[in-house]
């Protein structure tokens, strides 16, 4: 089956396009694969785990899986923030891993063309660029993108 031109431009219009969850820690927007994401979950209790680093806060309970359960904000080096209610759990599949991470809230999903994002610079909100894949422009906001690979790996 052929396509004509302007279905082969509309695929390739769609391969450009990174849809993007945003959320927010420390003010600043950040934003990550949807793929990656298989669910957004209110804050809820969290079991606290001996002996790991300090930014596992612990492991949660959800649906009856036992998932590892990361603060962001201390992953990062960033002041510690009371939870309130704009409080989520981004709960990620990496390499078949599930695992939450805690973010101060999570604002939409959106699509970003892949041409607009540009590389990291060296430090971006006092966090490393090894953590960053890169960054873009959204209505007057600056988005970071997040190698979460690199940001939850030890």
């Amino acid at each position: 089956m052929e396509m004509d031109q302007s279905s082969l431009a509309t695929v390739d219009a769609l391969n450009d396009l990174l849809k993007i969850v945003i959320f927010r820690i420390n003010d600043e927007d950040y934003g990550i694969d949807v793929t990656l994401v298989n669910s957004i979950e209110r804050m809820t209790n969290v079991t606290r785990v001996p002996n790991v680093n300090d930014y596992i806060i612990g492991v949660m309970n959800l649906r009856g899986s036992v998932i590892p359960t990361i603060d962001l904000r201390k992953r990062f080096g960033l002041p510690s923030e009371p939870y309130n209610e704009d409080t989520r759990i981004i709960v990620l599949s990496l390499e078949e891993i599930e695992v939450g991470i805690v973010v101060d809230s999570c604002s939409d999903v959106t699509d970003i063309n892949r041409s607009e994002i540009e590389p990291p610079p060296t430090v971006v909100g006092g966090i490393e660029s090894t953590y960053i894949q890169g960054v873009t422009k959204m209505d007057r906001r600056l988005i970071i993108l997040l190698d979460m690979e690199k940001t939850l790996k030890s």
